[in-house]
Formats: structure tokens, sequence, C-alpha cells
């Protein structure tokens, strides 16, 4: 139950620390949101080598928990608090018993549900940049039990025990933060999502931002994520001087982020993650992304559970976002690739691979006059409400609520007739043209070499769950949708789900 208990502390005196070694880690903070049961929340801090330590958790006149530790040789202590139940306000106090006796102390903490928000650049657009942000600035004072938290942009070629700078520290919803500036804080597409998620759950969320543009998933994951995909974690590795879409790329140096971005966060227990990120790897090790994506889901899911003590869910859920567009006139497939390779090849998430996962899919989302450039489209609302859906799906095991577009659950191929029947797992609403967006593999007449032949809308034929697909120029071998940079206009891609309007994703089928 939420309430406003005022803070009062009877016969203990709170002194500010002169001694500025003993301190809670960066990440703590008033105004802070803490993970709540069934798991504890790690509190760490730095000390005096071996001084005792003693925690805390207060709430009005009654002390809730109170754990006193010793501080390791390292000067760095640490406790795990009882399991809480969401509500507040509390206030956190440690005291440190060494020559002398220190008091440092948090107000105004909160439990709920805390989640990290990860990725490049689309990730770090901040709420002024999107569509309606007038609007959605407004409504920053209406959410006073959502909590803001921003790492700084760093990179350590070592790992990180601590972050070395906090941009934003815990903060209330405002204005300011939410708008701070171009690419800064406060992340639009993280802010969406758990304003959704407050709305619904009626208790508070945590979210955590950790971006920076222009960067690869390389430089996200650890030397043992990367070597699980045949890298061997060395920077040297790396040939070329990436740019990005005209302007110099974040740092692209294996593992530099994990080191300084995430390391230092792996103490801190989360309910889970979102990510947007893949646009630097349209450019970089793309053939291999179907193996680092769900490699750093893997290891990212290992270590948070291991340096919160086993308190974050060793699969704990992640949800991610299927690249946007970039340009119209783009020959390439390099977007398409990545997208597929986002879901391991499978087209669809969860899967076995990528176990407790959900997708936004945002290719029907193409902005081709935003201000900061087409790669950065403008509608953060729907890729915000799309990652929401997932979440009440996977992560809160709500079974009735729609998350994901239509996708083929068989396709049968009728080569006497030439045509084939894709049979979708839901019925199929129409928003836009087919022209196109439906391709057969063929065989050249030679047998030496095959080719994607687009479809003409004229010929498809569509009927509640079934869209029917002639061949009538060769021998099919495959079939595939949407398999472009752009396939379709702003919230016109022809296939999407008659429950919440949500898009079908990319899929690509061979025959055997």
């Amino acid at each position: 139950m939420m309430t406003s208990v005022s803070f009062l502390l009877l016969g203990l005196s709170l002194v500010t620390s002169a001694d500025a070694a003993f301190r809670f880690a960066s990440y703590y903070g008033d105004h802070m949101v803490l993970q709540q049961q069934p798991s504890s929340a790690v509190i760490w801090g730095y000390g005096e080598l071996g001084s005792q330590v003693t925690v805390s958790l207060i709430r009005g006149l009654e002390t809730i928990s109170k754990i006193t530790v010793a501080a390791n040789g390292e000067g760095v202590w640490r406790v795990q608090l009882p399991p809480m139940e969401y509500g507040g306000p509390y206030h956190l106090v440690a005291q440190q018993f060494a020559q002398n006796i220190s008091s440092i102390h948090l107000v105004d903490i909160l439990f709920g549900d805390v989640w990290l928000c990860s990725g490049q650049s689309n990730m770090e657009m901040t709420v002024s940049q999107m569509f309606n942000a007038s609007e959605e600035l407004k409504m920053a004072a209406d959410y006073p039990y959502i909590r803001l938290f921003v790492a700084a942009l760093v990179q350590s070629q070592t790992e990180l025990r601590d972050l070395a700078r906090v941009d934003l520290p815990w903060s209330l919803p405002s204005a300011e933060n939410l708008g701070h500036g171009d690419f800064s804080y406060f992340s639009a597409v993280c802010w969406v999502f758990g304003r959704h998620l407050a709305r619904r759950l009626r208790y508070p969320i945590g979210l955590v931002e950790s971006s920076w543009g222009g960067t690869p998933v390389e430089a996200w994951s650890s030397k043992t994520a990367l070597k699980k995909c045949g890298l061997s974690g060395d920077s040297g590795e790396l040939t070329e001087s990436f740019q990005f879409f005209d302007t110099a790329a974040g740092p692209c140096e294996y593992s530099v982020l994990w080191n300084a971005m995430i390391h230092p966060l792996l103490n801190m227990t989360i309910k889970g993650a979102i990510w947007y990120q893949g646009e630097q790897n349209t450019a970089m090790n793309t053939d291999l992304y179907n193996c680092t994506f769900p490699a750093l889901i893997s290891d990212w899911r290992h270590s948070f559970n291991e340096g919160s003590h086993s308190q974050t869910d060793p699969n704990f859920p992640f949800g991610f976002v299927q690249l946007s567009t970039y340009q119209k006139s783009q020959q390439k497939d390099n977007y398409p690739v990545i997208r597929w390779h986002q879901t391991a090849d499978y087209g669809y998430v969860p899967n076995p691979k990528m176990p407790n996962t959900f997708m936004a899919v945002a290719m029907d989302l193409g902005d081709e006059k935003s201000p900061y450039g087409s790669v950065h489209p403008r509608d953060k609302e729907t890729v915000g409400y799309r990652l929401y859906l997932g979440a009440c799906a996977i992560a809160y095991g709500e079974k009735d609520i729609p998350f994901q577009g239509p996708y083929p659950v068989y396709i049968d191929v009728y080569y006497e007739y030439m045509y084939m029947n894709i049979t979708y797992d839901q019925q199929l609403v129409i928003a836009g043209s087919f022209d196109n967006i439906f391709e057969v593999l063929c065989k050249s007449s030679s047998g030496e070499s095959y080719e994607w032949l687009p479809i003409a809308a004229s010929f498809l034929s569509v009927s509640d769950k079934v869209i029917t697909v002639p061949f009538v120029w060769c021998s099919a071998l495959g079939v595939r949708y949407a398999w472009d940079d752009w396939p379709c206009d702003y919230k016109q891609c022809p296939i999407y789900s008659a429950q919440q309007q949500l898009p079908a994703s990319l899929f690509v089928k061979y025959f055997t």
C-alpha cells in the first residue's frame, strides 16, 4: 500500500561523514527505487578496511531491518535487505563504526520494479525529440512513483567496480529530466515503457538508462560472451574505423561499454531489461549478430544473477526493438538481415535460443522527415507501448494480452498448381499495399543461380488467416516477407493483428 508517511528518527544522530571513503556506491541515492519481493535488494558501498557497517531500513518510527557487516580488505561493504512489498517511502541509514562513528542516509526510497534500458541512439533519444513531446513532458508530474537514473557515457579497457560518473542521479520525473537535450536524458522509449507499466501495475517503477549512440553489440558484451561467437574479445580484430550515418560512431571497441556502463551495475537487483540497438551492426559483424545478440542476453542474465547473489532472476525478462528503417532508397539488405538475426533466425520470440524475451516490431514506423535523420524515427510512443505489451505477457504473465503480430504457422506449397498458402497464427487485418512485399526464390533457367522475384499485389489473395502467393514463373524454393530496409510507409505495412493492430514481422522460409 502506497503511503506518504514522513520520516522521523528518535535517538539516532545522522552525521554527514567526514570520511569521504565511507559512502554508498554511485547508483544509490535519494528517491531511488529498489527491487521488490520476492527478490531482495542489494546495497553496497565503501568504508574503512575492516570497519563494521550497520545498515538500517526505516519507515516512520519503525526499523524494518538492521544488518551489520564488515568492510572487506578492499574497503567494500555489502548487505542484502529482506524481501520487501512494493511501496514506501523508506529511509536507509548506514553507520560506520571505526575510529570515529560516521553516518550517511538516503531518503524517499521506494520498492517496486527496476528496469534497465540500454542500447544505442534510438534508446538515447529523449522525450523532447519524440512526437507529441510537449504533451508527454506535461505528464511528468503525474507519475511521482516513477524514478529515473542515467549512467554517464564512459568507456573502459577493464571492468569497473562502480560507475565512473552519473549523468542523472535518482530523480522524480520532470520536464527538464525527460527532455534535457538531444540524445541525452531521458530516454523516450524507456520513459513510455515505464509510464505504461506504472499506470497498469499501480506501484513504483525504477528506470535505469545506460546507452550510447552509434555503438555495436560487441561494445556492450563481455569477453566471455564474445568468445562464444568466435570473437577473441581483442579489439585488434577491428580493422575499420566505423562511421555511423555521416557522424562519428560511439565506442566500437569490444567490451568497453560492458566494462564501464554494465559491469558496475551487476550488484543491482533488477526486474528486467529492454534494448534498442542493432543499427551499428548493419556495418559491423552483421552475419554474427544471430550469435552475439543472444549471447549478450544470456551473459547479462548470468552476470546480474551472480552479481546480485542470485537476487536477479537468472532468466530475467529481456525485451528489444526489432530495427526500424533507414533509407527508402537503400538497396542493401543489411537491415532485414539484422532484424532476422535479432530473433536468432527464428523470426519470432520467445524461441529456444532466446527464452523469456519479447520484441517490438518497428519496421512500419519509418520517419523520412525526422530532423534527427531518418534512422531516428520520432514515434517512440508506439515503440514503448509495443514493448510494454510484451512485458505484460512475458514479464508479468498476463495470458490474455496480445503482444505479437501475426506469424506464419505453416506454408502449404502446391507445385502442380504453382501457388502456396501461408497460414498465420491469428486473424489478419490488412492496412497497406501488398505490392512486391512478398518475394519468391527462383532458380535461373541455367540452374546455376537463384533470384528473389517480387510478387505483384494483383496476384495475391487474402482470406481470414491465409494469404495465397503464386509462383507462376518458377518452381519456388522459398518465400520471404518484408525483406527490405523500408518495407512500407508509416503504419502501412499490409499485415497487422486484429487485436492491438500489431504488425507482422518479416520472415524467410526455404523449402527442402
